[in-house]
């Protein structure tokens, strides 16, 4: 079942955040994973939330969210986003599509 990594991203160094943007999305897609949102314009309909970057990925399920996460490709990328940023991620499993 499909999967959804929401990243909501505060960036503290630009310079070194770019570094982990440019070299993530290939990563990303070796895991199967795809972009839905990547810092786009965000209005806040409701609520107290304050976002200052928002990123949506989808993946083919949970596991490949998991292996992205946990691969030996992403660990030094991810030092490098912890360092630049702060970031909380939440992974929400997806609704399976009714038979027809």
């Amino acid at each position: 079942m499909t999967a959804y990594l929401i990243a909501h991203i505060e960036i503290h160094d630009d310079k070194a955040y770019e570094a982990y943007r440019r070299r993530v999305p290939a990563i990303i897609a070796a895991h199967g994973g795809r972009y839905l949102v990547r810092a786009g314009k965000c209005e806040v309909l409701e609520g107290s939330w304050r976002p200052h970057r928002g990123v949506v990925i989808e993946f083919p399920s949970m596991d490949a969210a998991h292996r992205f996460l946990s691969s030996p490709e992403y660990r030094p990328l991810r030092a490098i986003r912890e360092r630049a940023a702060r970031t909380d991620l939440v992974l929400f499993e997806g609704v399976s599509a009714p038979s027809p």
